[in-house]
């Protein structure tokens, strides 16, 4: 799958997927030595003149899931996979990475070197933090204080990147000089995770109450999913976006 682009230099891929909602189904009908297949639910003759047939889930399997998620059967879900290739700054990673329920690999600054790319907030998104914890709200600051923030994060950012790159021509380990670096840089990772894994990572991340930068992250891969997974999809958002 290509890449789709987030923020202003990273993107999110599908790399790889065993993913849709007929596992979810027959994940639960093995329960009774049961199982479905796909139903017709169109044939026709498509643009070439070619016959096609298009396949579904049949009503009862739909209601199936309607049925799962609403009563909090989890482990159906389960029994699938996703493979995402991600690049983003390293304090979106280390937010993200605290859903533990899946499989990380991440860009290794103890090895190789990393490339001089940051995240710099555009003017819009430089805001305020307002309230108690657990409860703020964010509102855009001044149009001054937010050319400077931006202007005075982009210089540091590359001032500090030079004395990393100092330190490693110096001799020093990559693994200590990346200590100059800052969250702001870009890294990648690979992330596997199962359905019902990821619907606990969407009902979190793609929320009003959710940190925008990992939203936008967030956004991106709902829409993968409702592509791989559209009746569970739909049962998810239904369902409050609650993951069973």
């Amino acid at each position: 799958m290509t890449e789709i682009k987030v923020l202003d230099h990273g993107f999110v891929r599908l790399d790889g997927s065993l993913a849709d909602d007929l596992s979810v189904v027959n994940s639960a009908r093995v329960s009774f030595a049961q199982r479905s297949e796909l139903v017709v639910i169109e044939t026709d003759d498509d643009e070439y003149g070619t016959y096609a047939t298009k396949f579904d889930l049949s009503d009862k399997d739909k209601g199936l899931i309607s049925y799962l998620m609403r009563n909090k059967h989890g482990t159906p879900f389960e029994h699938n996979v996703f493979r995402f290739h991600v690049k983003a700054p390293i304090f979106i990673f280390r937010e993200w990475q605290r859903h533990r329920i899946g499989s990380f690999n991440e860009w290794s600054a103890r090895y190789s070197k990393l490339e001089p790319e940051f995240y710099t907030p555009r003017y819009e998104n430089v805001r305020s933090q307002i309230g108690k914890p657990g409860a703020y709200e964010f509102e855009p600051v001044d149009s001054e204080v937010s050319s400077q923030f931006s202007l005075e994060l982009y210089n540091k950012n590359h001032a500090m990147f030079q004395m990393y790159e100092w330190a490693i021509d110096k001799g020093v380990a990559k693994e200590q000089a990346r200590l100059f670096l800052p969250v702001s840089i870009y890294s990648q990772m690979y992330w596997t995770v199962n359905a019902r894994s990821l619907m606990n990572f969407l009902s979190l991340r793609n929320s009003e109450h959710a940190m925008f930068e990992i939203r936008e992250y967030a956004k991106v891969v709902e829409q993968i999913f409702i592509e791989k997974m559209p009746v569970t999809a739909e049962a998810f958002v239904k369902n409050n976006r609650v993951a069973p």
